[in-house]
């Protein structure tokens, strides 16, 4: 096991290397750009998810959609996921985390487009999109629609299945010493329930469980955020200064590096958001929608909530509360670290925090079960789905009982993997994104617009 496991660091050595950051986030630079800074319309995007757009085809609503996003990049991401990157990175780690968020707008806002512009509809009139039908039908690439395909249906093992299982297994045992097999079982079984009824199932529970979770667990960082009040002016300094010079060992955290910073920053920030993966635009295509720039916008507002608001939220908690109390909470990392911050919040700390974590992992692993759903559909058909769903609750077991740290890097390799197909689809079909855009947001009425004919005739 130890021999694998120093297969994929050197993997990931690879595919988390220069090349890799400069094409994420350069591609979310890229769009931003060609979108002339799309992140301008968030209030417009927020006014859209919340009212319904029944004129449009589509399986669920626009916020449905949206919720089983967020609830699929709303997870570990947002809590060990930050405290990884700073325990690795670094507190400059945040900063580039933050800004994957800020510019990853854009990059969601494309897929998304993408996505609902190039889905099919079945014969049963199930609606399926996603980054291998852009390929397929925008760029005549099926083959890399295909190796797409066979990456996120493992991907979703590691960040979407297991990761989540393995991270709330562990606080739930340090926290309240329930034993990882009981809490695991639990939790294959509620899944269970949920994830048999398709997608329309877990849009449903979605939509009442996100907005909880969020809230809940906000209000939590917030009570930490206040506590820490004297702190944060020089939180945001160190967060700022630390993002682009190196880190000095001993100043209340480990030596880093600007590129650890960055590598953990942006690897984090992508596994919390996901822009730029290919995941959440499977969803965007199930929503109704009349045009693809509606669906578009609103998907643009996941990224926006869950790093620019939730992970900097996470980000200041922890980095405060290390300055706070250099000389304990600096030794710690990932959920250590995280427990630790809470723990300031007298007798309710431990549980705002395995509550937060509970609803978050619970509410990813049926989220990415669509998404590994739809690509092992595309690859095998129909047929495929429910040994796909039996499998998948046997992982969410297993992964409760798996190391983290192993867990944790396949993650981040898989994450690389299913990114480069994806890229190359927005970067080659990023004229299509802003003709849409032009048609549908810049020109007058156009969010009231219907998709024409020609439109659809061309989509097919």
């Amino acid at each position: 096991m130890q021999g694998f496991h120093d297969l994929v660091n050197w993997a990931n050595g690879y595919l988390w290397g220069a090349p890799m950051l400069v094409l994420l986030f350069g591609t979310h630079v890229f769009l931003t750009l060609r979108l002339k800074f799309i992140q301008k319309y968030v209030c417009k995007a927020i006014k859209l998810s919340v009212s319904k757009d029944r004129s449009g085809d589509g399986d669920v609503s626009q916020f449905g959609a949206l919720t089983t996003a967020l609830a699929a990049t709303i997870g570990t991401g947002n809590i060990v996921g930050v405290a990884t990157a700073v325990g690795l990175g670094g507190p400059g780690a945040v900063l580039w985390c933050w800004l994957t968020g800020v510019f990853g707008m854009a990059t969601k806002y494309s897929e998304a487009l993408l996505s609902v512009r190039y889905r099919v509809k079945t014969s049963d009139g199930t609606m399926l999109g996603g980054p291998m039908y852009a390929l397929e039908n925008g760029l005549n690439m099926k083959w890399l629609a295909v190796l797409f395909c066979i990456f996120t249906s493992v991907a979703a093992f590691g960040i979407g299945n297991m990761v989540q299982a393995n991270s709330i297994s562990v606080m739930l045992q340090e926290t309240m010493g329930i034993n990882p097999y009981f809490s695991g079982g639990i939790l294959a079984v509620l899944t269970a329930v949920v994830i048999l009824g398709g997608v329309k199932s877990i849009a449903s529970v979605c939509e009442k469980l996100v907005p909880f979770m969020a809230v809940f667990y906000v209000l939590g960082c917030a009570i930490i955020l206040v506590m820490n009040a004297s702190y944060l002016p020089a939180t945001i300094s160190l967060i700022i200064q630390s993002a682009f010079t190196p880190q000095a060992a001993g100043s209340g955290f480990i030596g880093a590096s600007v590129m650890m910073a960055m590598r953990y920053g942006i690897a984090r920030g992508l596994f919390s958001n996901e822009s730029g993966l290919g995941s959440a635009p499977i969803v965007a295509a199930a929503a109704q929608t009349k045009n693809p720039v509606r669906q578009a916008l609103v998907s643009m507002t996941g990224t926006f909530w869950d790093t620019v608001v939730v992970c900097a939220m996470t980000g200041l908690v922890l980095v405060s509360s290390v300055i706070e109390d250099p000389a304990g909470l600096n030794q710690l990392s990932g959920a250590a670290l995280t427990k630790g911050a809470f723990a300031q919040i007298p007798v309710i700390g431990p549980i705002v925090l395995s509550v937060g974590l509970l609803t978050f992992v619970f509410s990813t692993i049926l989220g990415w079960s669509y998404y590994g759903e739809r690509a092992v559909e595309y690859l095998f058909g129909k047929k495929s789905i429910r040994p796909y769903r039996i499998v998948w609750v046997i992982a969410v077991f297993l992964g409760s009982v798996t190391s983290l740290t192993l867990v944790w890097d396949l993650a981040d390799a898989m994450n690389a993997m299913m990114a480069i197909p994806n890229l190359v689809s927005l970067i080659a079909l990023s004229g299509v994104i802003v003709a849409d855009t032009k048609r549908y947001l810049w020109e007058e009425g156009g969010l009231e617009r219907e998709a024409t004919e020609q439109y659809v005739k061309e989509r097919k």
